[in-house]
């Protein structure tokens, strides 16, 4: 088992972690937290995650896997009996045209023009696919390896792992805007990891920094005084834990205390993206995304371990009806910033060592929805929820590049080649990472939990 947590080791010491709340943090001797920078398992090929989530499950076969077959069949049902969540009917064929790109030929839909030229760095993987069409459970399943019960998060799973490498922020960042998706913090919570790996949440629709990051400054109290402040609060606590057992609760609430206090000094420069060069932001773009996605590197670049992007707090990828429409506007919003940040890392020689993610929770289907009743009923130009077969990419940190890999059926319902499981992509990930997801556990309940539970296998066939 793999558990580099302190508290048991503090527990019989009768201290707790409020005993590392009361020296300076400031000091060079300050003792460390639970995000200390720690060792995998073994080498890593990468160091860092950056998770881009369209929010609401993109179509697959409108993004990246075509599927010439539906123009043959469009009007006409499919020759195969298939079940989905609603009522869907004929063939509907991609409103979009598809061109090679790159070196590798790798075929991108019209939609993302920017990001095609990127095809040489990316693994395609269109046979992804998992057990439910639900939004609830398979947001659970994609984040945190689970349909059912609260467990940890995949950002959470790694910064327990790995720690980070700027103590003045956190180790794992979720950059949501607009509140929170469905599902809201359960999609980057620690549940019985300690307090100090969950997600912090930052609302990227507001661009004020005293907005961004609530209470960021206190106004009246100046730094020494607060710390004086919190040395009190610790040795208060620690004279509490002294004949207790330790509490979990109370050790998260003051690593987050001191947490609150080391962001004054850094969270206010890092989401200030005017910093920046002027063609830094201008490849980004002066736009929602094009500004969180520029954060988003801004706090690799500084050592934040795992960064979690959604496009949006509802479910904008989730085309039921319009989604010629839908799925140009939204691939249009982050086309141009996702683009950038590719060659950004690349240029920085960051990309070798950080794991870019892109993907949703399911795909679609290749047949029209048929709503009977609802905002879309009698539209039939959108596509219901398919899990069966489903496409992510990755770039970066020991992932071959220029590549597809897996398939789904010829009309791109379900996936029939090299099939990939969330677990198995959990599992890959994990491994670029440094760790042998069998034995990344963390104990709970009297048994060793891991994010893939029992399942999962590494995909070496896109390892570089």
């Amino acid at each position: 088992m793999f558990d580099s947590s302190r508290r048991r080791f503090l527990k019989h010491c009768g201290m707790g972690l409020p005993a590392l709340a009361a020296g300076s943090l400031l000091s060079e001797q300050a003792q460390a937290g639970p995000l200390e920078p720690k060792r995998p398992h073994f080498p890593p090929r990468a160091k860092r995650v950056i998770h881009l989530f369209m929010n609401g499950g993109p179509s697959q076969v409108d993004t990246f896997d075509p599927k010439p077959a539906l123009a043959r069949y469009a009007g006409r049902e499919l020759p195969f009996k298939f079940k989905t969540e609603r009522r869907t009917g004929a063939a509907f064929p991609s409103p979009f045209t598809f061109k090679r790109h790159g070196e590798s030929g790798l075929p991108v839909s019209e939609i993302y023009p920017a990001l095609s030229r990127h095809v040489d760095k990316m693994c395609v993987i269109r046979s992804m696919h998992s057990p439910l069409p639900n939004h609830e459970p398979s947001l659970m399943l994609m984040n945190c390896g689970d349909i059912r019960q609260v467990r940890p998060s995949f950002g959470s799973w790694v910064t327990y792992g790995l720690g980070s490498e700027n103590r003045n922020l956190p180790g794992f960042v979720v950059l949501c805007p607009g509140g929170f998706p469905v599902q809201g913090a359960h999609n980057w919570r620690s549940a019985f990891l300690p307090g100090a790996f969950q997600g912090t949440h930052i609302d990227t629709k507001k661009t004020d920094i005293d907005e961004l990051i609530a209470h960021i400054r206190n106004p009246s109290i100046p730094l020494e005084e607060q710390r004086r402040q919190l040395d009190l609060l610790a040795k208060l606590n620690r004279r509490y834990m002294e004949d207790r057992v330790a509490d979990a609760r109370l050790e998260s609430r003051l690593e987050s205390f001191e947490l609150a206090y080391r962001m004054q000094m850094e969270a206010a420069d890092v989401f200030d993206v005017s910093k920046e060069p002027r063609h830094i932001l201008e490849a980004y773009g002066d736009t929602l995304h094009g500004r969180q996605i520029l954060m988003g590197r801004r706090l690799l670049e500084r050592g934040v371990r795992f960064v979690q992007i959604w496009h949006g707090a509802g479910q904008p990828w989730d085309s039921h009806n319009d989604i010629e429409k839908n799925h140009r506007k939204l691939a249009h919003e982050n086309d141009k910033p996702i683009a950038a940040l590719l060659t950004d890392l690349q240029q920085r020689g960051m990309l070798e060592e950080t794991l870019v993610l892109w993907g949703g929770e399911f795909g679609r289907t290749p047949t029209v929805e048929l709503a009977e009743k609802g905002a879309n009923s009698g539209m039939v130009n959108g596509r219901d929820h398919n899990p069966h077969g489903f496409t992510v990419w990755v770039a970066g940190g020991g992932v071959k590049g220029g590549m597809a890999y897996g398939a789904t059926d010829e009309f791109g319902f379900a996936a029939e080649q090299n099939k990939v499981h969330v677990h198995d992509l959990h599992a890959t990930l994990l491994h670029l990472l440094g760790f042998d997801h069998e034995k990344f556990t963390y104990r709970y309940a009297g048994r060793d939990f891991r994010l893939t539970d029992v399942h999962g296998r590494v995909v070496r066939g896109i390892l570089a």
